[in-house]
């Protein structure tokens, strides 16, 4: 029967399809990640954002927050697990402007506390600029989410806070 269908020749070594293929999948994974790199906001850039802004304990920057209102959502306010066992918080809030001037800059810190008032997980946010809106005028508000991931089952998520830390306005 061997000599009706013929023997096949075993092929030793490594095929040059699999290298080929493995040296274009390695330029793609390089080319992802430094799309990646390049495309996330840096550090910089929020330095840039915050130039000039009321920043948390300077002079003024208590008589501006209070110009600011921030209400969660919590009709929105949900928990997801992950594939890894963990809980993500997504959490909504509104954010209006009540004060005379117009805001170019908020940075928010989002927090979820437990029941006795401790935070378990915070996370700092800048809310303005965003892809929504650039400015928040007297008297108008923006709906912003914020995800923050990693609390266990056990983890008592009761509350959640939201404290200005910077805020910085057009003359």
């Amino acid at each position: 029967m061997d000599s009706v269908f013929g023997k096949k020749e075993e092929k030793k070594g490594i095929s040059v399809t699999l290298v080929l293929g493995l040296i274009a999948g390695l330029f793609v994974v390089t080319g992802l990640i430094g799309a990646f790199w390049l495309l996330t906001p840096g550090e910089t850039d929020r330095k840039d954002v915050l130039a000039g802004a009321f920043l948390e304990g300077s002079s003024g920057f208590e008589n501006y927050t209070k110009q600011v209102i921030i209400a969660t959502n919590t009709d929105r306010l949900m928990q997801s697990m992950t594939g890894l066992g963990t809980i993500t918080m997504h959490m909504s809030s509104s954010i209006y402007n009540k004060g005379e001037k117009t805001m170019s800059a908020l940075q928010v810190l989002a927090s979820v506390v437990d029941s006795e008032g401790k935070v378990i997980k915070e996370k700092s946010f800048i809310m303005i600029p965003n892809s929504e809106r650039q400015t928040l005028g007297p008297g108008q508000s923006i709906s912003v989410t914020v995800n923050i991931g990693g609390f266990s089952t056990e983890d008592d998520r009761a509350n959640v806070r939201w404290k200005v830390t910077a805020i910085k306005l057009e003359e």
